[in-house]
């Protein structure tokens, strides 16, 4: 009997518990873990190193230590596509797979995501929603004045799977003029798309509304941050629905505040979960939410789906699909 380990991905089989039974019957034992950010290799290795195969959430971090203490261990399948939180080498070097989620599941989910975010910050749905609430119907309305999304320059940073489809909304639903940052994208691509290559300075300085869907990598944490909101056209609206770390909180709060920045939207935050001192967590121009964007039934189910096969897959002697350590 071999034995998985579903870690920090409370949404596995919740919405679909027959995917727990299903693993349970093909596999043998199956069982939820719940760990801090910040756990240590050592009681991952405590808890873990008998299982074989592990369902792994946006953390904890998995790092040379536990691979060298974990000889069962086959295969990290993430339940999403960062990979950021597993030592790819370390993994590679004891023969265990790490693998992600397909691009094409996320697709859509995170970036409607993104655009009821730009949505919510640009009409002030949030703040009318507490006005109501609060029986405040016809009081100040003015808070309420925001900005008609139709007709305007939208700016995408990572115009891979994600952002190519935030991009196609923006544009042919909206009416936006796209502009791209994109290191990756070949000039063809990008005529192909309908859309402009433009600097990173050029994107901040002539976007109305700005949207985040690049990778994390050592090179862009914090590349939103006081020097590049410097260049920011007035009132614009930023959006993140990639990593927390790839913006300067602080500074996002500043332009916030001194409206160079309308306002902000993240389902990301530097800190997950969010410290309850964050200061970001108290301006009505700035929206979050808690990392949730793929929680729709079928972006879950199709989530579920995939980390189940590549199980399946090892266990039939084949690799599984979608791996990001060279194995």
């Amino acid at each position: 009997m071999e034995k998985v380990a579903i870690v920090n991905v409370k949404s596995f089989g919740r919405e679909f518990p027959e995917f727990l039974d299903e693993l349970k019957e093909k596999v043998g034992y199956v069982e939820k873990f719940i760990f801090s950010q910040d756990a240590s290799q050592q009681e991952l290795i405590d808890k873990l190193k008998d299982f074989h195969y592990i369902i792994l959430g946006n953390d904890p971090t998995f790092k040379a230590e536990f691979f060298e203490s974990c000889p069962n261990l086959k295969l990290i399948a993430r339940h999403g596509l960062g990979f950021n939180n597993v030592d790819l080498e370390a993994a590679k070097k004891h023969n265990v797979y790490v693998t992600k989620e397909e691009n094409i599941i996320e697709q859509d989910a995170v970036a409607e995501h993104a655009v009821s975010l730009l949505n919510v910050v640009a009409k002030n749905i949030n703040i009318a929603n507490q006005m109501v609430h609060q029986g405040e119907w016809g009081v100040r309305r003015e808070r309420l004045m925001g900005y008609q999304i139709r007709g305007k320059v939208t700016g995408v940073i990572g115009y891979g799977n994600i952002g190519r489809r935030f991009g196609e909304i923006m544009k042919y639903g909206y009416k936006n003029r796209i502009l791209a940052y994109d290191p990756y994208l070949p000039s063809e691509k990008a005529e192909e798309y309908g859309i402009e290559l433009v600097t990173l300075e050029e994107l901040m300085a002539k976007s109305d509304f700005i949207s985040m869907h690049c990778n994390l990598t050592d090179e862009n944490k914090k590349m939103i941050n006081k020097d590049t909101l410097k260049k920011v056209k007035k009132g614009a609206i930023l959006i993140n629905c990639a990593r927390g770390a790839l913006v300067d909180d602080e500074a996002v709060l500043e332009a916030v505040e001194s409206r160079d920045l309308f306002g902000y939207g993240a389902d990301v935050c530097s800190q997950e979960p969010i410290h309850p001192d964050n200061p970001l967590l108290n301006h009505d121009h700035i929206v979050l939410t808690p990392h949730v964007s793929v929680y729709n039934l079928t972006c879950t189910e199709n989530m579920n789906r995939k980390v189940m096969e590549d199980i399946y897959l090892i266990m039939e002697g084949k690799k599984p699909n979608v791996i990001v350590n060279g194995l």
